[in-house]
């Protein structure tokens, strides 16, 4: 399982984790796409915008491994702002390989590319 060295570990100020430190023994957890309700809490919202922003400034447009990146965290954006790179996707692969959908990045959390947001810096 590739560590992604310098990438936060987890929301600042918070439980949010972003990153694993080792693979899980019972085995991969599987990425899949969770459903955003309009309703969810705030800091939710929050944790997902800053998950996104770390991605975008750690691996910008390019393709990326998803190694020890947190599967519960990017399940959020999982199929939409973050997209599979290859037709045979395992979800059970650390070393699937995934990308920004940087259209569906911008629609979704526009404050992220027009530098408002505050995990920017």
């Amino acid at each position: 399982m590739l560590k992604h060295r310098g990438f936060p570990g987890r929301m600042p100020g918070t439980d949010y984790q972003f990153v694993i430190r080792r693979a899980n023994p019972r085995g991969v957890t599987p990425l899949k796409a969770l459903r955003r309700f309009p309703d969810r809490k705030s800091a939710d919202k929050r944790a997902d915008e800053c998950f996104l922003a770390a991605l975008w400034m750690h691996f910008g447009e390019e393709t990326f491994e998803r190694g020890n990146l947190d599967a519960g965290r990017l399940s959020w954006l999982f199929g939409r702002e973050v997209i599979a790179v290859d037709d045979d996707f395992d979800p059970e692969d650390y070393g699937a390989l995934l990308r920004i959908n940087v259209e569906e990045a911008e629609r979704t959390f526009p404050q992220i590319f027009d530098g408002s947001s505050e995990w920017i810096g």
